[in-house]
């Protein structure tokens, strides 16, 4: 598994990197790979007809782009980590519901790392403390090579998401690593001690 780490980036360059890489791995061309980085500020919402999601669509303080994972709006932005996998999920099952799992899993295993008690919801993908929601997860895939990932909130500005009601979950409550363990996080610190935590967890439930 390789990774890569790439600081600040425009959500189209993240796609792009995203698209290019998913065609080279399914024609063998590279291994899985995993990206880390924060974007520039913007709303992301799956294909859906419904956008209630965006509290008021002509008066967003950033562009809203729509994208190939499901769900509803998110906001990605200086101060999350995202990670997008792309990996041959022919290699851990082919059951999209046990790879959301899988990345649930990851988190709640590295807020722990961090001192900090996190857990799934009933019904609800994503990591939550509590009625707090710490991380949003969103997947694409493409003849089972997977696409997109999740994104961890991780410094205590949560701004961008005033906008927004946060995958269309109302009164819902954004929350972070720093938040939650009353200390500063930074994007970069969160992605080198994740790092090795991602590669332990999909080496333990790799299949072949």
């Amino acid at each position: 598994m390789e990774f890569r780490w790439f600081g600040r980036v425009s959500y189209a360059e993240g796609l792009s990197l995203q698209e290019d890489l998913v065609e080279q791995r399914q024609k063998g061309l590279v291994e899985d790979t995993v990206l880390l980085l924060e974007h520039e500020p913007v709303y992301t919402i799956g294909r859906t007809r419904d956008r209630t999601s965006l509290r008021d669509p002509e008066n967003l303080p950033f562009p809203v782009v729509e994208t190939n994972r499901g769900g509803q709006a998110t906001f990605h932005g200086p101060g999350q980590l995202v990670g997008y996998l792309i990996l041959d999920l022919n290699a851990y099952g082919r059951d999209l519901h046990h790879y959301l799992r899988e990345l649930e899993s990851l988190l709640i295993a590295f807020a722990a790392e961090l001192g900090i008690t996190a857990q799934r919801r009933e019904g609800l993908t994503g990591v939550w403390i509590e009625d707090r929601k710490l991380a949003s997860i969103g997947v694409g895939v493409r003849k089972w090579i997977s696409m997109h990932g999740f994104g961890l909130n991780v410094t205590s500005d949560l701004s961008g998401y005033e906008a927004i009601t946060p995958c269309g979950i109302s009164d819902v409550v954004m929350t972070s690593l720093s938040i939650e363990s009353d200390r500063e996080i930074s994007v970069a610190d969160a992605a080198t001690r994740i790092e090795p935590l991602i590669r332990e967890h999909f080496m333990r439930v790799r299949l072949t």
